[in-house]
């Protein structure tokens, strides 16, 4: 069930109903963890006990270590722990890439084939529950969360369907007491919450399939470019579309949750507004990148050692972060890709304040030209992140700057729905510049309701009147 579909809007006003008719908290999360593996198993059936019994073990292990007599035995607890979900991991989503890989290398070196073969289905969600376990597991081995003797509540932390397969990476030190105390019916919550979910549907089928996608894969789809234009409009379409599929996605989560009477961590803050690419991570899906950074990079060493050392992380991290999520070529230069900008953006700092260029620079033609290199880097990263391998990626980056990006050529093939596209990329552009530090609830809690009702209106007859024909979430692949 997507959150654009009929059968989910029915399963959703259902269990809402009931949840809120259910007087026992005790039966109100047994009702929520029912309707999680319902909703799972509206995917695949035949993954969900995969999901269960992961979560179950994760939750008994965890239990285990933390009842352990030393540091050592903990630390034998944890790996074991690391070692079954990144095993699981690594099987379901990457064996296919790993087998595909050696067939390749063999082939190229003049071996004899050696005619493996494999189609291992992806679970869905697997890359993000196994984060959501590993979060736990990690926050128990360093003390900062005392395990849950809970099996049910863990299993519901892991599988709360509104964040199940395509997060946000919710933390137990943010999900843990909403769980354990009773969430309290607050009719302002139901109202936003319900404001959430037909914004972020807007976002999903007028923004993101109706206008980006369309535009995004004719220019992508093409045998060769026409124009280095050409090349930028389908590049600037899938920077929209990204943005307004997985927004569109969390944002539908966030208010989910909100209607039951949960509250999950913002996952995007105008990231087209990043001044600079650490800011830009800062912004974009925020609990992915704060999670590599607080189990990844920071105990890689982070920023404590020497510029080598910090450089080699960051790479490392975003390296890491690519790969997690996909298994192509294609994801792992977009990762390197950052990691290189990040690392980059780090020295040109260090240079500026050590010529004192920082402090000689107008602030506002500053902040200005970072923008726009950001904006630019990032929309040329994207095209890695489409791209359906990496001969495509380098035909479009080199169509993008070529030495004559714009012709007349160029602009005659050009349709009425490339501008369009390229007008509400503007136009979403400009929004997150003016309310680059407002999250979403703030802005719709602080317009007067009528206002806010007849823009919801608005959507939901621009939604009513879409061809119908939606993608599913393009982060349900990862």
């Amino acid at each position: 069930m997507q959150f654009d579909s009929l059968a989910f809007i029915a399963f959703f006003i259902a269990i809402v109903g009931l949840y809120w008719t259910v007087s026992s908290w005790v039966w109100r999360k047994n009702l929520l963890l029912l309707a999680s593996y319902l909703f799972y198993a509206g995917w695949n059936p035949y993954f969900l006990p995969l999901l269960i019994v992961t979560s179950f073990l994760d939750w008994r292990l965890a239990l285990l270590m933390a009842q352990a007599p030393s540091v050592r035995s903990r630390k034998a607890w944890l790996a074991a722990i690391s070692v079954v979900n990144l095993s699981v991991l690594a099987y379901f989503k990457y064996a296919n890439f790993l087998i595909d890989n050696t067939n390749a290398l063999v082939a190229m070196v003049g071996l004899p084939p050696w005619g493996f073969q494999s189609s291992i289905a992806l679970p869905i969600g697997i890359s993000f529950y196994t984060f959501h376990s590993l979060s736990y597991c990690i926050d128990v081995y360093r003390g900062n969360v005392q395990p849950t003797r809970s099996w049910r509540d863990y299993l519901l932390y892991v599988a709360f369907f509104p964040q199940l397969v395509a997060g946000p990476i919710v933390r137990w030190t943010t999900m843990g007491h909403q769980i354990e105390t009773p969430r309290p019916f607050r009719p302002d919550y139901l109202g936003l919450g319900v404001a959430l979910m037909v914004v972020g549907l807007f976002q999903k089928i007028v923004l993101a399939d109706g206008i980006f996608a369309p535009v995004a894969d004719a220019h992508f789809g093409q045998a060769s470019l026409e124009s280095g234009l050409s090349a930028w409009v389908g590049a600037l379409a899938f920077t929209g579309q990204i943005f307004c599929d997985f927004a569109g996605y969390t944002t539908c989560a966030i208010g989910a949750a909100l209607a039951l009477g949960f509250q999950l961590p913002v996952n995007f803050q105008a990231p087209y507004a990043a001044l600079g690419f650490s800011d830009f991570w800062q912004r974009w899906h925020i609990s992915l990148s704060s999670w590599l950074r607080d189990y990844l990079y920071i105990p890689l060493g982070g920023n404590r050692g020497h510029r080598i050392a910090t450089a080699r992380n960051l790479v490392l991290t975003m390296f890491l972060g690519g790969l997690w999520h996909g298994a192509a070529w294609t994801f792992v230069v977009w990762g390197l890709l950052h990691g290189v900008l990040l690392v980059a953006e780090r020295l040109l700092t260090q240079l500026a304040d050590f010529l004192g260029l920082s402090r000689l620079s107008v602030p506002r033609l500053r902040a200005v030209l970072g923008w726009l290199a950001t904006f630019i880097a990032v929309v040329t990263a994207w095209v890695f992140f489409r791209a359906e391998d990496l001969s495509n990626a380098m035909t479009m980056v080199m169509a993008m700057y070529s030495a004559v990006p714009v012709s007349k050529e160029g602009l005659a093939v050009l349709s009425y729905e490339d501008g369009v596209a390229v007008l509400a990329l503007g136009i979403i552009v400009v929004q997150q510049v003016v309310n680059r530090n407002r999250p979403l609830n703030d802005l719709l809690s602080a317009q007067p309701w009528p206002v806010v009702g007849v823009a919801l209106g608005c959507m939901l007859l621009l939604i009513s009147l879409s061809s119908g024909q939606t993608n599913a979430f393009i982060y349900f692949q990862f």
